[in-house]
């Protein structure tokens, strides 16, 4: 994923194989090709992959557009929201009962600090019962542990954590639109 503030490089996860197949489609038809990262929150995610922010107007509000489709949520607690995880958007509340995905938007977590106290609360809160790995993977990267088993979790960033920070930090405008558009690039590396 390039931008203009640096590259990351994702790993798609095996175990979320509609999402997985899904995204790949969509970066070998060059749909995120433009796009803009049109949500950012820091300390919190980047988010993008709307179709209708390509060639946005500045200010123009933007989060709704997708593909026409949604995907069926393939959770897994092994697959959490530790800094750099990847993970599809979706419309909440009683609209989406089944909390499904939005076929092409999504996010990438920066999060914030994880403790180990916050950590036994999310799992007294949700019934997860993270593994050693997790445990290591949220004190020392931090993440958003609140969002388990509600988003789907479909990759990681293992190159480029610090261009997420990057993005995280750009100016924006009361709904969280960058002032500067950052947009995307895909391409799939096999």
């Amino acid at each position: 994923l390039s931008t203009s503030l640096g590259d990351m490089v994702i790993k798609l996860y095996d175990e979320t194989p509609a999402h997985r197949d899904n995204f790949m489609k969509l970066v070998e038809e060059s749909f995120f090709d433009s796009l803009l990262f049109h949500r950012v929150i820091d300390g919190f995610m980047i988010q993008g992959g709307d179709p209708q922010s390509r060639n946005a107007l500045k200010g123009a509000r933007l989060g709704m557009g997708g593909p026409g489709y949604t995907i069926p949520a393939e959770f897994n607690d092994n697959l959490v929201h530790i800094k750099g995880a990847l993970a599809a958007a979706r419309t909440g509340g009683p609209a989406n009962p089944e909390m499904r995905s939005s076929g092409s938007q999504f996010y990438i977590v920066q999060g914030t600090s994880v403790s180990e106290n916050s950590l036994k609360m999310t799992e007294a809160r949700t019934g997860i019962k993270y593994g050693e790995k997790q445990k290591e993977d949220y004190l020392a990267l931090g993440g958003t542990p609140q969002l388990d088993r509600n988003y789907t979790v479909f990759g990681r960033v293992i190159e480029g954590l610090d261009v997420i920070d990057k993005i995280a930090k750009v100016q924006k405008d009361g709904a969280d639109r960058p002032l500067t558009d950052v947009s995307m690039t895909l391409k799939l590396i096999k």
